[in-house]
C-alpha cells in the first residue's frame, strides 16, 4: 500500500501553516509549540532539531520523545473524519495535531486544549 503523501512531507514545512492558522486567528506561535510539545513530547531543543534536520511527518511522530497518553481524550472531526476512527496510527496523531490546532484558531482555551483533567473530589 502507497504511503499517504503528507507521511513524506518535512514538519518544517508543515508547522508554518500551523503557526499561520493560529495567528489569522489571533493566537501565538508560543500557543502552537506548547501543544506541539503536549502532544509530543518534544521540548524546544528537540523540536528545533527535528525543524533544522528537516524530518517529515512520518518520523516526527514516530521518534517523537513521549506522545502524551491523555491525546486518546482528543475527539471530534476533522477535515471530515472523525479523528478517533483513524486506523493508520501514524495518520491519526497528525489528525490529533490537527484538531488541537482548530481548536486553538476557534479560540478555545488552552487547558482544554490540552485536555487538562481535574481532581475529582469526593463529597
Amino acid at each position: 500500500m502507497k504511503k499517504h503523501r503528507i507521511y513524506t512531507m518535512a514538519f518544517a514545512s508543515v508547522y508554518p501553516a500551523y503557526v499561520a492558522k493560529a495567528e489569522k486567528k489571533g493566537r501565538t506561535r508560543a500557543e502552537v509549540d506548547e501543544i506541539i510539545f503536549w502532544l509530543t513530547g518534544h521540548d524546544k531543543k528537540s523540536f528545533a532539531s527535528a525543524l533544522e534536520d528537516g524530518t517529515d511527518m512520518e518520523t516526527f511522530f514516530a521518534e517523537a520523545p513521549a506522545m502524551n497518553p491523555d491525546r486518546a481524550l482528543i475527539t471530534g472531526v476533522v477535515c471530515g473524519v472523525r479523528v478517533e476512527e483513524v486506523e493508520e496510527e501514524t495518520m491519526r496523531e497528525i489528525r490529533y495535531l490537527d484538531k488541537l490546532i482548530d481548536e486553538l484558531a476557534r479560540g478555545k482555551a488552552m487547558e482544554k486544549i490540552l485536555r487538562a483533567r481535574t481532581e475529582q473530589r469526593l463529597v
